[in-house]
């Protein structure tokens, strides 16, 4: 018995919605689905109106300034905004408290993310070295995070929580290296008194983390009407702001683990000597106490964790499928072939699916082997091996990065059924390598107090 009164709508609606929301692999699943259905829309007798209603224009105005970019620029300019505040959010988390905090956790990722970027980048440049189709280098560079862990969790207890954690710190430092990519390589002409204006309110955002301001509203309004719009405006891509929002929100809780525990043990001491008469509502004492519970349990957490939270579902099952949606509607017509021969998509598959193995497990390798870096307890060089495939599912940011840096209709369809195509065959490399390495779901490794045997390969 929990106590917990359950109506209908909880147990048939409810309940089953929260379960597929914390699905570690349902957010790739949905992201899957959303890619097909616009791969089939767009290759059916629909697909004419599908391309046109992506680009419909739609203005803003405000004063004298006005703004008007089609309904596919806001979701990628706009919406996807929404996606890399969260991405901040887990870099700062990640920063302050997670696997980049320590050096000694860090340096193996993190350099596995920076080989998992430069190989990639260099093989593109290798196939176009010149000319406007060497500006799609940053393409293969990206991981598409929900994929790749999407993957993954499938194994479920097959694979250790060595590797999950491996690959989450991987990708979220492969986020911040695209983010960096994308702030100093793929902005347009800047426009100084915008960008002057935008720094203000980010030294506004500062400040006022450091003055112990903490409503999530306050800093929605600063960041999206003042940093957002005035990025958007100066020529820097608008989600570079919302990373910039996502590292001024504050981080620290306002009631230390202590102060917390002795009000929650007052709290509930008067709770049990509260009226108890049986009523349809809660005494005004007894909702006094609950409400005080609540108020402490609030400033007991963190902004930051409070948004990533909440946000997060949104993202997944919001944002990216309607970005997917929009982005992912590549037509399989007669040049298709002719588009996944042509040195564009040649470049995007060879750094996808080659440059990203290579440069992942041959940095682990160096480190492994001089001694820097030691590998996670019971990872092996197949595990880096998968995890390297699984880095080359570059899809939803591959896809976002193409669209920057290509104004030519035929290049960015080359390098969307590159990414396309070369992510699919990733996926399914880094799965059937992971299978393969696996052990059994019941299996538990042996405790030893020998050292743990050589890597057979490295």
């Amino acid at each position: 018995m929990t106590g917990i009164e359950k109506d209908p709508v909880d147990v048939w609606l409810v309940d089953p919605i929260k379960v597929f929301i914390n699905n570690s692999s349902m957010s790739g699943v949905v992201l899957f689905v959303s890619a097909l259905v616009a791969l089939a829309i767009s290759n059916s007798p629909w697909g004419h109106a599908y391309h046109e209603f992506w680009e419909m224009e739609i203005s803003i105005k405000i004063g004298e300034a006005f703004i008007e970019k089609s309904l596919h620029h806001w979701i990628n300019d706009g919406l996807v905004a929404v996606f890399f505040f969260v991405v901040g959010l887990e870099l700062k988390r990640e920063v302050l408290a997670g696997e980049l905090s320590t050096p000694r956790h860090a340096i193996l990722p993190l350099a596995a993310a920076v080989g998992g970027m430069v190989v990639p980048a260099v093989i593109y440049l290798l196939v176009n070295p010149q000319g406007p189709a060497s500006d799609g280098w940053g393409i293969p560079m990206a991981t598409d995070i929900a994929f790749a862990l999407g993957v993954v969790y499938l194994l479920g207890d097959r694979v250790p929580v060595a590797l999950k954690v491996f690959l989450t710190t991987l990708a979220i430092a492969d986020d911040l290296g695209a983010v960096l990519v994308i702030a100093f390589f793929y902005t347009s002409q800047i426009d100084v008194t915008s960008l002057s204006l935008g720094l203000g309110f980010l030294l506004l955002l500062v400040l006022s983390n450091k003055m112990g301001i903490r409503s999530t509203l306050y800093y929605a309004v600063v960041g999206i009407a003042g940093l957002w719009l005035t990025f958007l405006m100066s020529g820097i891509h608008p989600t570079i702001a919302a990373v910039l929002v996502a590292f001024t929100i504050p981080a620290r809780p306002k009631i230390s683990k202590p102060a917390f525990r002795d009000i929650l043990e007052k709290k509930i001491n008067r709770l049990k000597q509260a009226n108890t008469i049986d009523a349809p509502v809660v005494s005004e004492e007894r909702r006094e106490i609950l409400y005080n519970i609540q108020k402490a349990s609030k400033l007991a957490g963190t902004p930051l964790q409070r948004l990533e939270h909440g946000l997060h579902p949104f993202v997944s099952f919001v944002v990216m499928p309607i970005f997917a949606l929009s982005n992912a509607g590549v037509s399989f017509s007669d040049p298709f072939l002719e588009n996944l021969m042509s040195p564009v998509a040649i470049g995007v598959m060879l750094g996808l699916l080659v440059g990203k193995v290579l440069g992942i497990s041959s940095i682990v390798w160096l480190l492994v082997r001089f001694g820097l870096a030691k590998l996670p307890h019971e990872m092996n060089s197949r595990h880096v091996l998968g995890a390297g495939f699984l880095a080359g599912i570059g899809f939803t940011m591959s896809l976002f990065v193409s669209g920057l840096a290509f104004t030519n209709p035929d290049n960015l369809e080359q390098a969307k059924i590159a990414i396309l195509v070369s992510s699919s065959i990733a996926s399914i490399a880094g799965y059937l390598l992971l299978k393969s390495t696996a052990r059994a779901p019941s299996e538990k490794p042996a405790e030893t107090t020998e050292a743990a045997p050589a890597d057979p390969v490295w």
